[in-house]
């Protein structure tokens, strides 16, 4: 089976064209796990499988490397259009991608003939928490208070693709993130889980996030994650409608046009070879 592993800052998928292996969507799970383990295999955050799509130009199936599927992954988003685009399976600048989560609109911006970065419109999210979910009678869960172990934690939550949890600290601490990040993934209130995001602001341009990702772990970046953690800043005015945001694997930026957000980052590829599986 023959794959490319890619990165967008930091953040790895191993991709393969699925469109003639009778495989469904929904069964690719356990290919995943194995795949994605950094021991025995090549080793990624995710994998993302080439469909066909009745409704787009292409479907972007995408799985955690825990072999659990996921609606939406923003920089995997950027690394599966590379690979579709780079492989002439689609052959257009601006590309349909269907998802669990919807149709994506994605604009190829290219330098010399090669992509330099991909902009995606990730659209506007929603801040419900029926949406999210939350176990929460409250319409919406932003400056709430949860008790973790010994910490209370005052957190913002919206569904960006998947649930998404923004806390803002004014210091990055690693080992607090390690600890108490999975702790919240799996807190009570959030019944399918949460990413959580660490952000702090440096003024109202420029933010830096650090994400413990559901079903992965801490990543050294997460694009839905990134989007969430401006949007929910923005809506709490602490940055303005464009936004570079630092994680540890790289910079993107945030754009917001007509109401809606629009990230633009690279994609890189590290490597192709055969999987033996």
């Amino acid at each position: 089976m023959k794959f490319w592993k890619l990165q967008g800052i930091g953040n790895d998928f191993i991709a393969i064209d699925g469109r003639d292996d009778n495989i469904n969507s929904d069964d690719y799970g356990k290919l995943a796990k194995r795949v994605c383990h950094r021991k025995f295999s090549v080793g990624a955050d995710g994998l993302l499988v080439v469909k066909n799509s009745n409704v787009a130009d292409i479907e972007m199936v995408y799985y955690n490397s825990d072999g659990s599927r996921a609606s939406m992954c923003g920089n995997g988003l950027r690394c599966f259009v590379k690979f579709v685009y780079d492989n002439n399976i689609v052959n257009k600048e601006k590309i349909d991608v269907d998802t669990l989560d919807g149709i994506k609109k994605i604009k190829i911006n290219l330098k010399n003939k090669d992509i330099d970065t991909i902009t995606v419109n990730m659209g506007q999210g929603s801040f419900k928490c029926s949406d999210i979910p939350i176990n929460s009678n409250e319409e919406i869960f932003i400056n709430k208070e949860i008790n973790v172990l010994d910490e209370k934690f005052i957190v913002n939550c919206m569904h960006m693709g998947v649930p998404h949890t923004v806390i803002f600290v004014d210091d990055m601490d690693m080992n607090k993130i390690h600890k108490y990040g999975p702790l919240i993934e799996k807190h009570e209130i959030f019944p399918e889980g949460t990413n959580v995001n660490f952000v702090k602001i440096i003024d109202e341009k420029n933010i830096l996030v650090r994400t413990w990702e559901r079903g992965c772990g801490y990543t050294l970046g997460c694009g839905t994650g990134i989007t969430a953690s401006v949007i929910i800043s923005n809506y709490l005015k602490k940055v303005k409608d464009s936004v570079k945001v630092t994680s540890e694997g790289g910079s993107i930026i945030i754009d917001f046009i007509d109401n809606e957000a629009y990230m633009t980052g690279k994609a890189i590829k590290i490597c192709e070879g055969n999987l033996e599986v």
